[in-house]
């Protein structure tokens, strides 16, 4: 990962840990409260039944005339008290407080009952048991385990997904470095002929041919390029669109690109009817120019290419060195480059789909390795 990547990474995970934790926080803390509370009732609900039953035992003996024997419960200990809160029966396992009927005190809850006064000298039913304070020792533990487990998943899982979020931004950031790198090989290219052009000017004194048409290339190479990136980071529709005739514009542009069709020593022939179309006189150049140039970039020196225009469509053929059937797919994807033969951005042909699926034209590209490249443009909407 670059910095940017992981700056983007590490940003999404601190956002969806951050989000994550205080959702599983409050989730834990709603839970855990909400089941002491259930215990707490439960348990309060349990240790009145005890007492209710204690003390109809102790009216029913005093009614009856019977024996009470005082009966034992598991998890809370009973203990009897008179008025005076001497003793009768059972067991206290802390101390009394005579001002509340129901509370938690050291560790335990205590349960006054006063249903049995006046009956065999028992005035209060003492109910005492720990369990409940227990059992949410428990559940807090089992809260805490699971919540710390829920963490570590959540954590995996956002690694997980922080770097599945992160792929395309990875891949767009790997193409941006290689435009950026093809961008620096293509522009020092063009930018070393002009200064060496330009030296030789200066040492020799003498304007000759060959070092204008090198100065002349190197500078169309530099507009060429201009403009694509133009097209790319800028707005064009303020352009209105206009009726002209295609064939004209090809015309321009093989004249436009004269020098360097004969620097390769490339051959030209043209059948190029009257083809009138709708469109905006830069993408109309932006098309065969991306076209040609690609053309005769990938053509071998001494080569041919045939220009073909008719009513309604436009071709262009190179005997070049063509494409790989599997790479025929992407090639009209942004910075897809179909071989390294030449330098290049890989967004000519992105360029010229874009144009066309502007106006709904369609393009068709057949090309067979080490014989050429054909592409098409249907100008039918």
């Amino acid at each position: 990962m670059n910095k940017i990547t992981q700056k983007s990474f590490f940003s999404f995970l601190a956002l969806y840990l951050t989000s994550s934790f205080i959702f599983l926080t409050l989730a834990a803390y709603w839970f855990f409260t909400s089941q002491v509370s259930m215990e707490m009732n439960n348990n309060f609900y349990k240790m009145n039944h005890i007492a209710d039953k204690v003390s109809s035992k102790i009216i029913h003996a005093h009614m009856s005339n019977t024996p009470f024997k005082l009966e034992e419960f598991p998890n809370a200990s009973v203990a009897l008290l008179d008025e005076n809160y001497t003793l009768l029966d059972g067991k206290i396992e802390s101390p009394i407080d005579p001002t509340q009927d129901f509370y938690n005190k050291d560790g335990s809850f205590t349960l006054i009952s006063k249903r049995a006064v006046g009956h065999l000298d028992v005035a209060y039913v003492i109910v005492q048991s720990s369990q409940c304070n227990e059992n949410i020792k428990v559940l807090k533990n089992r809260v805490a385990y699971a919540v710390i487990i829920t963490a570590i998943f959540i954590i995996i899982i956002s690694v997980v997904m922080s770097y599945i979020f992160l792929i395309p931004l990875r891949d767009k950031m790997k193409e941006i470095e290689e435009f950026v790198k093809d961008t620096t090989h293509e522009l020092n290219t063009p930018i070393t002929a002009l200064m060496m052009s330009t030296s030789r000017l200066k040492n020799k004194q003498v304007y000759d041919e060959k070092t204008i048409n090198n100065i002349s290339i190197s500078t169309k190479q530099l507009y060429d390029i201009y403009s694509s990136l133009s097209f790319l980071s800028f707005d064009n529709s303020s352009e209105k669109e206009e009726s002209i005739d295609f064939c004209h514009v090809v015309k321009e542009d093989i004249n436009y690109l004269r020098e360097l069709l004969d620097k390769k020593q490339i051959t030209v022939v043209e059948d190029l009817q009257e083809c009138p179309i709708n469109i905006t006189k830069t993408k109309a150049k932006m098309l065969i120019n991306n076209l040609l140039s690609n053309s005769i970039k990938y053509s071998t020196p001494k080569s041919t290419i045939y220009l073909y225009c008719s009513e309604n469509s436009f071709s262009i053929k190179d005997e070049g060195i063509g494409i790989a059937k599997d790479k025929l797919k992407d090639i009209f994807k942004r910075f897809v480059r179909a071989n390294s033969y030449a330098g290049g951005f890989g967004i000519g042909l992105n360029i010229v789909q874009s144009i066309a699926a502007e106006y709904n034209y369609q393009v068709k590209i057949d090309s067979t390795e080490g014989k050429g490249t054909t592409v098409t443009i249907n100008f039918n909407k």
